[in-house]
């Protein structure tokens, strides 16, 4: 049997999820004391960490009071105990999207957050290791934005057979 959806703390805008799950539209400021109070309250696990680029979707559903920019975090956290899920969703900003680290409460986070970082480039403030984890250090850009150029990379198989 699934609990009642946990409660938020005052001055947290909040929706109904997915399958009645409370879903956190916290500001940037209000971010990291929001998931530490969820953390304190029995949420065990972080199941996922990610970014999202709106560029073409600026005008996207959000509750009345949260002012949507272009990037957006979105944190999934389990109860196991409660059999509670919580979605918190914070809008990061636009030009420079930046985040609190979650490590130092989910130490787990640390790949999640990395890939938000090298695909989106999200920064995740107080992160111990902030490079990149799936692209070259060398490589320019973040291949997840909306706006990174389409480009060609020539395939090469390794022994592949000619034409007959």
């Amino acid at each position: 049997m699934i609990s009642l959806s946990p409660a938020a703390p005052p001055g947290i805008v909040t929706s109904e999820g997915l399958a009645a799950d409370l879903c956190c539209f916290p500001t940037r400021e209000q971010y990291y004391a929001l998931i530490e109070s969820f953390r304190a309250d029995g949420f065990e696990m972080c199941i996922d960490v990610c970014a999202v680029d709106y560029l073409e979707h600026a005008d996207r559903w959000l509750p009345e009071g949260v002012l949507a920019t272009r990037f957006e975090v979105v944190v999934n956290l389990l109860s196991l105990s409660k059999k509670q899920r919580v979605r918190v969703r914070v809008q990061a900003g636009d030009e420079r999207p930046e985040v609190d680290s979650l490590f130092s409460l989910y130490p787990g986070t640390e790949a999640m957050e990395r890939e938000a970082f090298d695909l989106l480039g999200v920064l995740f403030t107080n992160h111990p290791d902030m490079t990149r984890i799936l692209m070259p250090e060398e490589w320019e850009g973040h291949p997840l934005r909306k706006d990174y150029g389409v480009g060609k990379v020539p395939v090469q198989f390794k022994e592949a057979p000619g034409p007959r």
